[in-house]
């Protein structure tokens, strides 16, 4: 079994650590870690520590540090605007595509979209989308922590002008001829892959999104769930980008 992964705020400078905090409190009490036990540490910008407990005490852990290492960012970056969905179909969606590599998740406030984020219930739903990347990063054993990015729900207006800057931009449709593993891929830059709501995407927003470069795609003749479709097709792209 592969070592328990901790978010810290910045990696050891030492070889000695103590780690307290909501972190610390989950580690020697929820997964009650003990003396000579291995684990990671983790800055959620490519920084990981290979540390041993030396001591446990309340709600914290006393380590040594055996390693630091540094990763470079995924190049080119995978961003996935997810349209947001009614229940917990959001919350699915974010936690495999994390599990699964995604860089960047956008709460796309689709025309289709039946839950609204609006004032605090956006904020507050925002943040709840950020813990559960937190927490699936952690579980993924993730050295980069997905960004939950740009305003609480982002509208089609403000999409179809981040499609326009990336690198490469793919919506999923079910009426698309072009399949995503066939498709040409940048070699750096963005990508970034616009995933609809339930009701999926009407024409006036798949219009605007093709008239700055997007180009529709499919995975193939099932239709999936909003909550599905964006992790297989990161799938796809992770194998045909060699993440996989």
């Amino acid at each position: 079994m592969s070592a328990p992964l901790f978010l810290v705020d910045e990696l050891p400078s030492g070889r000695v650590y103590t780690l307290g905090g909501m972190e610390g409190h989950h580690a020697a009490t929820v997964q009650r870690l003990r003396v000579g036990e291995a684990l990671l540490l983790a800055d959620g910008r490519g920084g990981t520590a290979s540390a041993v407990v030396q001591a446990v005490g309340k709600g914290t852990l006393d380590l040594t540090v055996t390693e630091l290492r540094y990763a470079h960012a995924p190049d080119p970056r995978l961003t996935v605007a997810q349209g947001i969905a009614k229940g917990d179909r959001g919350e699915l969606a974010v936690q495999a595509m994390t599990e699964v590599g995604v860089d960047e998740i956008l709460p796309w406030a689709a025309s289709r979209s039946v839950a609204q984020w609006r004032g605090d219930r956006g904020a507050k739903s925002r943040e709840k989308w950020a813990a559960v990347a937190r927490e699936a990063a952690k579980q993924a054993r993730r050295t980069f922590l997905p960004v939950v990015g740009g305003d609480p729900d982002l509208s089609t207006k403000q999409l179809t002008q981040r499609l326009s800057a990336a690198a490469a931009a793919f919506v999923l449709h079910e009426e698309a001829t072009e399949r995503l593993s066939q498709v040409e891929l940048p070699a750096a830059g963005e990508i970034v892959l616009v995933v609809g709501p339930e009701g999926g995407i009407d024409d006036a927003e798949i219009t605007a999104f093709l008239a700055v470069g997007a180009v529709a795609v499919r995975l193939g003749e099932n239709v999936l769930r909003t909550s599905t479709a964006g992790v297989a097709a990161l799938s796809v792209l992770a194998t045909r980008l060699h993440r996989w």
